[in-house]
């Protein structure tokens, strides 16, 4: 069937995809002047839908990720002003707190692991306060007993992804955004230079260039040369979200609480909304997003370790979903070596706290050419080793 062209014309640029990454881009392009068009069925779904929203590079700190590291600190230092301008342009709040987070030991090997931790961040110039066992429950009453010490990160905060997400749909609507409520079919080439996408119902969308931010759906767009195709794959995640007392304006947690329990990494999000977010799971299942009796339990069983009161807790919602993943847990951002074809995808875990950093520099990259300086290391020639256009 021969595409049907798109009634609204050639846009400056098209994102594919719709959720907080494709959203955020779109709205920051938009926001330089640009015309703009994004594809995605639905849009405001994707990862954020299940996300935690913690907004944490120092309790988030791995070894060997110092360069993301500088990424996540950057974005993190734009937050609060992001936030505020996101929530003038789009009217509604995204849950953003300052409540900092409470990393826990519950035994001795965790207590020496998050020693070497905090002595890691230390060495990193990063702000943490080591806490003895009586000390974290003097924070946070609820705590268990036997939690023997704790690092206290009064500048990692967070924000509701779920929130963030519908504020960015109405952004990009108030800033003329043109939504195509369908998925991308195949990326448009046009003597060498990407040229817009077919969408799923034959309509051909042209565009100036064309940023792909699928998410986890980043790496299978048809037409995409296949040395170009982002590698990026699907891990899941399922999430637990319980109602806390009073409102989430009891004693029962301030600030987020987070620890390894039998070698898992286990986290705990008070929302202001009274909603506690536990999670979450990191399963190499491919595209299974099944909610599971398994990752339910073992959630609430880690997260029981932690805060033995939550049993009391009614059960709001469990969910799962697909964290978009590259080899080396950073994202790729910015142009290709296809002429047109730019990447914002790849963020894995991070989505939420590289959402201002990102939106800043795909618009750089889509009015200059260029990223700024925190994020070309973060360009996909680094898995492809081909010399990237400008766009």
């Amino acid at each position: 069937m021969r595409p049907v062209i798109s009634s609204e014309g050639a846009r400056d640029v098209l994102v594919v995809g719709g959720g907080i990454i494709g959203l955020v881009t779109a709205w920051r392009a938009a926001g330089r002047g640009l015309s703009v068009a994004l594809a995605d069925p639905s849009p405001g779904g994707g990862a954020a839908r299940v996300a935690a929203g913690m907004l944490a590079p120092v309790t988030e700190l791995h070894y060997g990720e110092q360069r993301l590291l500088a990424l996540q600190l950057a974005s993190a230092r734009r937050w609060a002003a992001f936030a505020a301008e996101l929530e003038e342009a789009a009217g509604t709040g995204v849950g953003y707190r300052t409540c900092g987070t409470l990393a826990v030991a519950l035994d001795a090997d965790d207590r020496a692991q998050l020693k070497e931790l905090h002595a890691f961040q230390r060495e990193l110039g990063l702000s943490s306060e080591w806490l003895a066992g009586r000390e974290c429950r003097r924070l946070e009453p609820m705590l268990a007993p036997g939690v023997r010490g704790g690092l206290r990160v009064d500048g990692d905060h967070q924000a509701d992804p779920r929130l963030l997400a519908r504020a960015l749909v109405t952004a990009c609507e108030r800033a003329g955004v043109v939504f195509h409520r369908v998925r991308a079919r195949e990326l448009t080439v046009v003597r060498g230079r990407a040229a817009g996408v077919v969408l799923e119902d034959g309509t051909a969308v042209a565009a100036g260039r064309t940023v792909l931010a699928a998410g986890s759906w980043s790496g299978g767009l048809a037409g995409v040369p296949p040395e170009l195709m982002p590698p990026v794959r699907p891990v899941k995640g399922q999430v637990v979200r319980l109602r806390m007392p009073d409102g989430g304006h009891g004693p029962f947690l301030s600030r987020t609480v987070r620890a390894v329990v039998r070698g898992s990494q286990v986290y705990l999000v008070p929302r202001e909304s009274g909603e506690l977010v536990i999670g979450a799971t990191s399963e190499e299942r491919g595209w299974d997003t099944t909610v599971t009796a398994g990752g339910v339990y073992e959630l609430l069983r880690d997260a029981h370790e932690l805060l033995p009161g939550l049993t009391e807790l009614a059960l709001v919602e469990t969910s799962a979903g697909l964290r978009p993943v590259s080899p080396d847990n950073a994202p790729l951002l910015g142009a290709t070596a296809l002429d047109g074809l730019l990447l914002a995808t790849g963020h894995g875990r991070n989505g939420v706290l590289l959402t201002p950093v990102t939106g800043d520099a795909l618009a750089d990259a889509l009015t200059s050419g260029e990223l700024p300086p925190e994020a070309r290391p973060f360009t996909a020639g680094r898995f492809t080793g081909r010399e990237l256009t400008t766009v």
